[in-house]
């Protein structure tokens, strides 16, 4: 008698799965290390996610092993005066012998018709295959600025935030919040003060690589609006400077008046379904963050 093939089935990612997911991911992503992997999976066991959601995401369990994987990154966020669920799509793997059970993962992936998801990661090869399962393009580029070009505000104050921050004057017990904690996750949590105002920002470190050559750059996380790097562009660049930092790049849909840089829209690209649209100037809490760009 011919035995039984084991079945493929879609599941939760729990725990007891991050080692052998990690091993998956460290296949199916060429240049991420295992520990880059690990890294992103402990934090995501640590953070708060919404409840009733998955914590990790889903992947196809074959015989008690993960042969693709969808990781999905859930969060509250304030939309129109309330706070809406985002889930933030990410590192989206299947086995070869296995790809006719990929769309298993999307579909269960995505079935929450009052959540938003969407994917700020998305390979120009990916971009058909994504814009089939009906999402729609929210940000067609980036814009990479060289803020110390810009002309500073006359008295303008840059304090960096620690991951330790409790109450920051000018901003709100969750902006506080945020600042802290992704500063906890490696990024620049910055405010930046004149009498009048009080403007927080939040920026990661990233490398832009042409071949061989990798240059040092920051990657706009978090601002309440483009408006407000514009405006506080030349203090920030200062503040950059003695880090090694020359450029910031941040989500566009065309160029930005006010600023010293280019638009590209060869690189990116970010996707959205759902009820709400995602603002450009808001990264937090995604797979930027936890695993790093």
């Amino acid at each position: 008698m011919t035995a039984l093939r084991p079945q493929v089935r879609c599941r939760e990612i729990g725990e007891a799965d991050l080692h052998s997911v990690a091993d998956l991911l460290t296949r199916g992503f060429f240049g991420r290390s295992r520990d880059y992997w690990m890294q992103g999976l402990l934090r995501q066991a640590a953070r708060e996610v919404p409840p009733g959601y998955p914590r990790f995401g889903y992947m196809l369990d074959h015989d008690g092993m993960p042969v693709g994987v969808l990781l999905l990154l859930y969060s509250l966020r304030p939309c129109d005066g309330e706070l809406a669920i985002h889930c933030n799509l990410s590192s989206w793997y299947v086995e070869p012998a296995f790809r006719n059970y990929a769309s298993m993962l999307t579909k269960i992936a995505q079935r929450h018709k009052e959540v938003t998801y969407f994917n700020v990661s998305a390979a120009a090869r990916t971009w058909p295959i994504i814009e089939a399962q009906g999402f729609h393009t929210y940000c067609r580029g980036l814009f990479v600025s060289f803020p110390m070009l810009s002309r500073g505000e006359p008295g303008m104050q840059v304090d960096v935030v620690g991951s330790d921050a409790i109450a920051i004057d000018g901003l709100t017990a969750g902006e506080t919040e945020c600042l802290a904690r992704h500063a906890a996750l490696g990024c620049l949590s910055l405010v930046c003060r004149t009498p009048q105002r009080a403007s927080p920002f939040i920026l990661l470190p990233m490398r832009i690589r042409r071949g061989w050559i990798a240059l040092p750059a920051m990657q706009l996380i978090y601002c309440r609006d483009t408006a407000d790097y514009v405006a506080c562009a030349g203090a920030i660049g200062r503040a950059l400077l003695p880090r090694g930092k020359l450029s910031v790049l941040f989500d566009a849909n065309a160029p930005v008046e006010g600023l010293t840089g280019f638009y590209t829209e060869m690189r990116g690209r970010k996707y959205v379904k759902g009820p709400h649209r995602p603002r450009l100037a808001d990264l937090t809490d995604t797979e930027l963050v936890l695993y790093g760009p």
